[in-house]
C-alpha cells in the first residue's frame, strides 16, 4: 500500500524551483521526489511533505496543453487548506508568507466558526487557508 495521502493537490507552477523553495521555506515543506524534465530546464515531478499531507507540482509543459499556470489577475478556483495544532503557528506562518513575497488576504483572524484563520496568495498564484482551533 502507498504512503501517500489519497487526496493530494498537484499544483502547476512556474518556475518549479522557486516555488519548491518558497513551500519549503515558508510550510517547511520536506522533499520526498524530484523528477528533473528530459530538456534539463524544468522540473516535470515534484512531491513535497507539507504540514502531515502531500503536495506535488511540477512547470507548466504548454507542449502538452492539459495544465496552465494561475492567471495572476484572476480569482483563483482551488485553494490548499492547511490545518495547524495553534493559533500561533497561523500567525507565524502567514508572517513567514509575507516576508517571502505572498499576498495575505486575509491578515490572521478569530473567525466565527472557531479557529484562527488567514488566507494568502503565493507568488505563483496559488491560494492556501490556514486554519487552527482557537485556544
Amino acid at each position: 500500500m502507498s504512503s501517500r495521502p489519497r487526496v493530494a493537490p498537484y499544483l502547476t507552477v512556474s518556475p518549479a524551483a522557486s516555488a519548491i523553495a518558497f513551500y519549503m521555506g515558508v510550510f517547511g515543506a520536506q522533499q520526498r521526489a524530484l523528477m528533473p524534465s528530459l530538456d534539463g530546464l524544468r522540473i516535470a515531478h515534484c512531491e513535497l511533505s507539507i504540514n502531515g499531507g502531500a503536495v506535488m507540482l511540477s512547470d507548466f509543459f504548454p507542449e502538452f496543453g492539459q495544465t496552465r499556470i494561475p492567471i495572476p489577475a484572476d480569482n483563483p478556483t482551488v485553494s490548499v487548506s492547511l490545518e495547524f495544532d495553534s493559533a500561533k503557528q497561523v500567525d507565524e506562518t502567514c508572517a513567514r508568507a509575507s516576508q517571502f513575497g505572498a499576498k495575505i488576504e486575509t491578515q490572521p483572524t478569530n473567525s466565527f466558526w472557531g479557529t484562527r484563520y488567514a488566507s494568502l496568495r503565493d507568488p505563483f498564484g496559488h491560494r492556501w487557508i490556514l486554519n487552527a482551533p482557537l485556544g
